[in-house]
């Protein structure tokens, strides 16, 4: 998550009113910073009086510019309680203080300052979606369920929240949590989109392949055209070792999507279990078509290859896939 990106969304709706407050000098520090531009703020900052609330609180924001978060906060919460309350520049000070404190990991630190923040910036969503990664953070799961429910316009005890809740979960990797989300949006709704399918994966990421086969067909029954839900479904089956099964599932999924890479990467794993190493080679070599920097397509395509006795081919593939992350895989 880019959060700097999203600091300057918010700082840009205080960049009039505290045009206003400032000297033109210090406004003209503060457009540097704004501007891209925060070591010259800092040096034009140099040698000023640190007894100014303000010039304090521009370096404060000039070493958040340029991701320096600990100086940051230790230019920025001594000054925040001198700044007159109310002041677009104390509101500014206030919600950078509290991103740095939320980049740096400090999130009991950061929650009272962008709960401060909120109160004058409630429909900002870049807000929001921080607000409510500290809420689940710290637990506090309801609070964060009624933050959500505002960022996308759904009431917070809808079906739409929790799902939506249960997703932040997942990419924060609170399963259990994301799981009791997801029970409750089935609770109100049997065919509540993509519950089963989050249910399934949350469940195979346990091991539980039996109850993740059940849900994944659930997910399907529930939305046929569900591409995802086929491809994890034919996972599911390659980890129990069902290869007939998981080829009959991933070939649903391509001929629904045909342009995703990962359906094909674990067929041609189940071609090569299979014997099969030509096919493999034609499964992988479309995998490595959608996506280039994926490293266990280039690796199993090599395995391909070298199972065909083309060593020269083959040594070439393994030598793209040892340059790419393990980070580039299908998702």
């Amino acid at each position: 998550m880019s959060v700097g990106v999203q600091t300057i969304a918010l700082v840009s709706l205080l960049a009039q009113a505290v045009a206003g407050v400032l000297s033109p000098e210090l406004n003209a520090i503060r457009m540097q910073i704004m501007s891209g531009k925060p070591d010259a703020a800092l040096t034009a900052l140099q040698g000023m009086s640190d007894a100014s609330a303000e010039v304090r609180y521009l370096r404060g924001l000039a070493f958040y510019h340029k991701d320096d978060h600990v100086a940051a906060i230790g230019a920025l919460a001594p000054v925040v309680k001198e700044l007159p309350a109310a002041s677009p520049e104390r509101r500014e000070a206030v919600q950078v203080l509290g991103l740095s404190y939320y980049v740096a990991g400090r999130l009991a630190d950061a929650l009272p300052l962008l709960e401060e923040t909120r109160q004058w910036a409630r429909g900002n969503r870049e807000l929001g979606h921080v607000l409510a990664r500290t809420y689940l953070q710290l637990r506090e799961d309801a609070k964060a369920r009624v933050v959500i429910a505002e960022t996308f316009d759904v009431p917070p005890e809808s079906v739409a929240a929790h799902l939506h809740t249960a997703q932040f979960m997942i990419r924060l990797e609170l399963h259990d949590a994301a799981e009791t989300a997801l029970r409750k949006a089935l609770a109100l709704d049997q065919r509540a989109p993509q519950a089963h399918a989050l249910l399934g994966q949350l469940a195979v990421a346990r091991a539980r392949l039996e109850e993740g086969v059940t849900l994944f067909k659930q997910a399907i029954d529930v939305n046929p055209l569900d591409a995802m839900a086929y491809y994890r479904l034919g996972e599911a089956y390659s980890r129990q070792q069902k290869w007939d099964d998981a080829i009959v599932a991933l070939q649903q999924s391509l001929w629904i999507n045909p342009y995703f890479s990962g359906p094909y990467i674990v067929l041609g794993r189940a071609y090569m279990t299979r014997g099969e190493p030509s096919t493999a080679e034609g499964m992988l070599r479309r995998a490595v078509e959608y996506d280039p920097n994926n490293k266990s397509a280039h690796y199993l395509l090599g395995q391909a290859l070298q199972a065909l006795g083309r060593e020269a081919d083959a040594a070439r593939e393994f030598e793209i896939a040892g340059r790419l992350t393990d980070a580039a895989q299908p998702r």
